[in-house]
């Protein structure tokens, strides 16, 4: 039975990260938004917090080992205080968690140590599709091996800070599986959409198209690894986010509904409101319960693990989406209102059945 007892390191940590969201994210977050961009600062005093670095070996330039429940823990917390900014400070962990999970040690010494030890850089991957089937299990983008090196060929989107990466890891099909395949800049037959992509929510993020013409590689560039495990890393990580924006739009329309007066009466005392907060409460607490089972399934290397982190997401888009779009009900006119957060919530809550592959603990 996992216990609900945090180490004193996890103390330390969450309450780091959670004074970040709080004292930093949250109050930059609509600008950001507005201003399509997070400030540099930010995501580096983010960064330095060392979430990322405290799962990774000291061997590969961390100083801690991987838990899945940590790195839930603080994805929640991180992104209670902004989406954005959480996605963009673990976006090196795109990179380097693949290759913790799923490479060899000779992948793992060449390539951690430079992302761990360093200030923040946009290492990223892509795994998206523009395709209206997508499907994980079965990519359009494929890998074949011709003579002594691989060859990529297809299209990705939703690649965050692709124009400016160091490097990626990019997803692909080849005999029947899903492999992942370390690609750095520069390489030939790889072409970054020219402008960045126009989604409804993110948009303090560079999302770009990505098109692999003939990319060559060589076969070292193969993680050996199964894809599993890495997309138990990003289930757990993206259901650990979708509480927490849910958990701020929650507490912002109920703080809201206590102090807002209608005709006499605050809001929170019509029984419909009433009802909406206590529905919400209890779905959030529920998906939150469920994906710290998965994290803990994960850590132990249980044999459900992949199904109990396919449920935790699964419950939680659907929890984000009622969530979110409640606390803009409660609202009412104000909640379509840009100067209230809850429509960027609402926005950002739509996403997570789209967000696949955007983060990893």
């Amino acid at each position: 039975m996992y216990s609900f007892e945090l180490s004193d390191e996890q103390k330390m940590l969450i309450d780091a990260v959670s004074r970040y969201a709080t004292n930093d994210l949250r109050p930059a977050a609509h600008e950001a938004e507005e201003a399509k961009e997070l400030p540099p600062k930010l995501i580096s005093k983010g960064w330095e917090l060392g979430v990322l670095q405290a799962s990774v070996p000291e061997a590969y330039g961390g100083f801690g080992e991987r838990s899945a429940v940590t790195g839930v823990l603080a994805a929640e917390e991180m992104a209670y205080g902004n989406l954005a900014g959480a996605l963009a400070v673990g976006i090196p962990g795109l990179f380097a968690l693949p290759i913790l999970l799923a490479g060899s040690e000779e992948q793992k010494k060449q390539y951690v140590p430079p992302v761990i030890e360093a200030d923040w850089k946009p290492y990223t991957a892509a795994i998206i599709e523009p395709r209206f089937d997508f499907d994980l299990n079965d990519l359009q983008t494929t890998a074949k091996l011709e003579g002594n090196e691989y060859v990529l060929r297809g299209e990705k989107t939703y690649v965050p800070y692709a124009a400016a990466a160091e490097a990626m890891i990019v997803y692909a099909k080849m005999d029947n599986a899903t492999r992942g395949f370390i690609v750095p800049k520069g390489v030939s037959g790889y072409k970054i959409g020219e402008e960045r992509e126009k989604l409804m929510g993110l948009n303090a993020i560079p999302f770009y198209s990505l098109k692999l013409d003939g990319v060559h590689i060589p076969k070292s560039a193969l993680l050996p690894g199964d894809f599993a495990p890495i997309l138990n890393a990003s289930r757990v990580a993206l259901a650990a986010m979708a509480v927490g924006v849910s958990k701020a739009a929650f507490e912002y329309s109920r703080d809201y509904a206590k102090e807002r007066d209608v005709f006499g009466v605050k809001v929170a005392q019509k029984q419909a409101i009433a009802f909406m907060l206590a529905e919400m409460a209890t779905e959030i607490e529920a998906i939150r319960l469920l994906n710290w089972e998965a994290a803990w399934m994960i850590d132990k290397g249980s044999a459900d693990a992949s199904m109990q982190a396919y449920l935790a997401l699964t419950g939680a888009i659907d929890m984000a989406m009622m969530v979110t779009d409640r606390a803009v009900q409660i609202l009412g006119g104000h909640g379509y209102i840009r100067e209230h957060p809850v429509e960027m919530w609402m926005r950002e809550g739509r996403g997570f059945a789209t967000f696949t592959g955007l983060a990893m603990v």
